[in-house]
């Protein structure tokens, strides 16, 4: 870990006679924190610069062989029960490893991005919630001082897993995601360990990733696919440029967003290098109707972990129900909290987290805030695809 400095920015807005001083801590990369002049860092929240390297867990230290194993099972349909989904089907690089659904189609679809749908006739549902962005996600879990624990780093809209090695395996046993009507649950993982077993190319790649026998278990399986997945970073937006020295890094009109997106109280919960707190928090936000279900979230409270706002240009639409499909709507829907009924009539005004409910977005406000969320946006991030997979099967399912 890096020595810790404090560094002074004066950043002084014309017109808002107001001034800034941005207190950085370093860690790694030597990140830098902006509090807010005349407020508690604690009341209005703050942000950070992403570090330029990220932590692995002790019992899975990256290695070459093991994300390029890794990243020819994201693509490989071989983890599906049909054999026709992959993670890329819901996770490609051209949507910034996100979805542009609001909710993703899995087992029983075709085709790609916007395009894809259900082929007929079709008894299986969409997914839950709607696909959350892999970039980063290296990094989740982070705080504003850039401490973080891969091995116990919060993931999915309701945090039922911790780490990047769990995740990775939890949307192979979703029926909807990849999993099919044709295997049982509990047997899922069993079966795809078998047919990966059955593949000399594989035997040989998680030998040579493992460097033990009988590599091919469950557990490498999720360490192999979080390897990979922990290398999809992109942490040199123009708002990381500019939190590391680079007051030309940002537009007048941009650092104007960024005092107005603190001043209004969002970063009490998007805050610290992934500007989220990784914490739940009650929206009342409205379901979707496509899921026909009553999305209750997080132990039945309607809560759900707040997303990280880095690279929104790729993870629209947004809200775990992607109901909300521009940057303009999601801050009009904060503006709205004040005064209109919630879009969930499941969800009660008492409900509502104590932090949205501080939150005040002005109408007035909301183009230079969308300015300033759109320098978190970074498109220089690992796009390779393999040539082929394995199995012998489409790379990446049945998406052309």
């Amino acid at each position: 870990m890096g020595g810790r400095n404090i560094i002074f920015i004066i950043l002084l807005f014309t017109g808002l006679g107001i001034l800034f001083i941005q207190s950085c801590a370093h860690r790694n990369n030597e990140s830098e924190i902006i509090p807010v002049a005349r407020e508690k860092p604690a009341d209005l929240g703050s942000v950070a610069a992403l570090p330029l390297t990220y932590n692995a867990p002790e019992n899975n230290p990256i290695t070459e062989e093991k994300v390029e194993l890794g990243r020819l099972l994201f693509y490989d349909p071989i983890l599906s029960g049909n054999k026709d989904v992959s993670c890329a089907s819901c996770h490609h690089p051209e949507f910034g490893y996100a979805e542009s659904l609001e909710l993703s189609i899995g087992v029983n679809g075709k085709g790609f991005g916007s395009n894809r749908q259900f082929i007929q006739p079709n008894d299986i549902p969409f997914t839950k919630r709607n696909s959350p962005g892999l970039l980063n996600t290296a990094f989740n879990g982070i705080d504003i001082h850039g401490n973080y624990k891969p091995e116990d780093a919060p993931m999915f809209w309701d945090m039922r897993a911790k780490s990047l090695e769990e995740q990775a395996m939890n949307p192979i046993k979703q029926l909807e995601e990849m999993r099919g009507r044709d295997i049982e649950e509990h047997d899922m993982l069993n079966v795809i360990i078998k047919r990966l077993r059955a593949i000399p190319e594989y035997k040989r790649l998680f030998t040579k990733a493992f460097n033990e026998e009988n590599a091919i278990t469950e557990t490498n399986l999720g360490k192999a696919l979080a390897s990979f997945q922990r290398t999809l970073v992109a942490n040199n937006s123009r708002f990381d440029e500019f939190m590391r020295g680079n007051p030309a890094a940002l537009t007048p009109s941009e650092k104007e967003g960024m005092q107005l997106f603190l001043e209004s109280g969002c970063a009490r919960c998007h805050n610290g290098p992934m500007l989220s707190d990784f914490k739940p928090h009650v929206l009342g936000v409205a379901d979707n109707e496509k899921t026909g279900i009553i999305d209750s979230g997080i132990s039945n409270s309607f809560a759900f972990r707040t997303p990280t706002l880095r690279n929104l240009r790729f993870s629209a639409p947004y809200m775990h129900s992607g109901k909300l499909k521009t940057l303009e709507q999601v801050l009009t829907f904060y503006e709205d909290l004040h005064g209109k009924p919630l879009p969930n009539a499941n969800v009660k005004k008492e409900q509502l987290d104590t932090l949205a409910i501080q939150t005040r977005v002005a109408f007035k406000n909301i183009p230079r805030i969308v300015e300033f969320l759109n320098t978190l946006n970074d498109d220089k991030y690992d796009r390779k695809i393999p040539d082929a997979v394995p199995s012998g099967l489409s790379v990446g399912g049945n998406i052309k």
